[in-house]
């Protein structure tokens, strides 16, 4: 039966549509991924000093990637975490009439769909520690190069993006590497040192996904609703998307039934603390190392802020990006907080076990987690 999602065919429109990248010459192309290489193994012992978290090294590869290399990498790994819920609405489409033929047209659709979202998303990731990287990358799929995790995950560095943001923001480039280096060097860190913590938010994806109402037609009527939520973008009053309120949420927003919503809340709070850790610690390291760092963060603050223009805040907000931002924010204020209260070590309980991480009403209020911890 033709799969739920054509992925050849995401694969081979993400890379047909994605903007070209800054013009640089063969010799600037090479050095900025030499130096972001050395850069990044220069940041596992800072960042292994600043936090006390010991992990395993040379356990995940560094890649340095283009565009087309961190589309090819993203659909293996979401093909891989999303299989078990498109094998459930494709058995559940075998009993349909003629499900096989829509089948066939429903993957080429959705290969569409999914091959411009990732066209969008490959020009504004800097770095990415890829989670759920499988160990053998289908064979329709070209892998980035010859290295193979030990675990699963690897630690993938957008080179072009690095290097377009380095010229907008008009700072150190090399200083804005290393510090990108920290912030993907930390979330590295955190799933080598922290051997649970792969499983346990994979185990809440697949709640989460087990939960999906998989009637197409209840899908396509709650996403028309979403479309509707949204009158700045979709034909209303012309509102600005800043301004639209707590009326106008992300497209994850409406699909999801009360255990989903309580899933959710869990892993807002996990990845508000992994976001907000590595915030913390790319600035906490900074100073010793990055000796601009202060600079780059106000002015990379303020691009977060106001995005690239009316489009992109529609799409950010669609997407969810923007609570993804809240995240980096709302974690680092609980990380700062408890490190204030209790120190790094302290601190460091919260990788004990799922039973340790924050709840998401916590995240919001410290030293409950505080009090929680350390009665």
């Amino acid at each position: 039966m033709a799969d739920m999602v054509d992925w050849g065919l995401a694969v081979s429109t993400a890379t047909r549509l994605v903007r070209s990248g800054p013009e640089v010459s063969r010799d600037e192309a090479r050095a900025a991924v030499a130096e972001l290489r050395r850069h990044a193994a220069s940041s596992e012992q800072h960042v292994r000093e600043f936090t006390g978290m010991g992990s395993p090294q040379g356990g995940t590869p560094v890649l340095v990637v283009d565009r087309p290399g961190w589309i090819r990498a993203n659909v293996a790994g979401f093909r891989s975490v999303i299989s078990p819920l498109t094998d459930r609405m494709q058995a559940r489409r075998a009993d349909v009439p003629g499900g096989a033929a829509l089948g066939v047209v429903g993957g080429k659709v959705t290969g569409l769909e999914v091959g411009m979202l990732l066209a969008f998303m490959s020009s504004r990731v800097l770095g990415q520690y890829e989670t759920f990287a499988p160990a053998d990358v289908p064979a329709d799929l070209a892998p980035l190069d010859d290295a193979r995790p030990a675990q699963p995950g690897r630690l993938l560095l957008v080179a072009p993006n690095i290097v377009q943001v380095e010229r907008e923001l008009e700072v150190d480039p090399h200083d804005f590497r290393l510090w990108v280096c920290l912030h993907e060097e930390t979330h590295r860190t955190q799933f080598t040192a922290v051997p649970w913590l792969r499983d346990h938010i994979e185990g809440e994806i697949q709640a989460f996904l087990a939960e999906t109402d998989v009637d197409p037609l209840t899908l396509l009527e709650r996403l028309r609703e979403a479309a509707g939520s949204l009158p700045g973008v979709f034909g209303g009053n012309g509102t600005d998307q800043a301004e639209a309120g707590e009326g106008t949420g992300s497209l994850m927003d409406v699909v999801q039934t009360p255990a989903q919503r309580a899933i959710l809340g869990r892993l807002t709070a996990v990845m508000s603390l992994l976001e907000g850790h590595a915030d913390v610690v790319m600035d906490g390291v900074g100073p010793q190392v990055v000796p601009s760092v202060a600079e780059i963060r106000e002015k990379f603050q303020q691009r977060r802020a106001k995005g690239a223009g009316r489009m992109d805040q529609v799409l950010r907000r669609l997407l969810g990006m923007d609570a993804k931002l809240r995240q980096y924010q709302d974690g680092a204020v609980f990380v700062r907080a408890v490190v204030d209260a209790v120190g790094m070590e302290g601190f460091n309980r919260v990788w004990t076990s799922p039973n340790t991480l924050p709840t998401k009403e916590e995240v919001h209020n410290p030293s409950a987690w505080v009090a929680r911890m350390h009665r």
